[in-house]
């Protein structure tokens, strides 16, 4: 699928068959980001909008590939995860799709991310002690240079994403 959203030259937000995203559009997804499990009607009284109408924008923003789905945030030391880590992965000693499928079956990786620059991934994990970090790390080791942080705090966990409203990035 070509890419969800393209930013044109005003940097206007445009669906894939060349509709315009509104503010409407824009609020909606910002509602959901906040409380993914507000109903139809709560949003549509939010959104000053008939049901139908949250329905429709709703439903053309999942078939779009905006809203890729709807989960639960969950912190990981609710869950016995007090340790989160960010990991670097550098001088790589195995191919990234064979890499990529290593990772893909260690459970305290919450992300991984291929990136540019002197690091060739980017990941984060969350473990439950520094022990596990030590098995976590001996894990990856054999695939290239792991340099890990730490997180002693997080002033922003989670941020709504939005479309880029700012005209003057033209």
């Amino acid at each position: 699928m070509a890419s969800i959203l393209k930013y044109y030259w005003v940097n206007e937000c445009h669906f894939e068959n060349g509709d315009t995203m509104d503010e409407l559009d824009s609020k909606l997804l910002e509602l959901l980001q906040s409380e993914g499990r507000m109903t139809i009607s709560e949003l549509s009284k939010k959104m000053a909008l008939s049901r139908p109408s949250v329905s429709e924008r709703l439903y053309r923003l999942q078939e779009e590939g905006i809203i890729d789905g709807f989960t639960a945030r969950v912190f990981p030391e609710a869950v016995g995860r007090s340790v989160v880590v960010f990991v670097q992965i550098s001088d790589l000693k195995a191919g990234c799709r064979e890499f990529e499928q290593v990772v893909e079956d260690i459970p305290d990786i919450l992300e991984c991310h291929r990136v540019t620059g002197t690091a060739s991934y980017f990941m984060k994990a969350a473990v439950a002690n520094m022990e596990s970090l030590g098995l976590f790390v001996d894990k990856l080791t054999p695939y290239g240079r792991v340099n890990t942080s730490i997180v002693l705090s997080s002033p922003i966990r989670y941020r709504c994403v939005l479309p880029n409203d700012d005209k003057s990035d033209t």
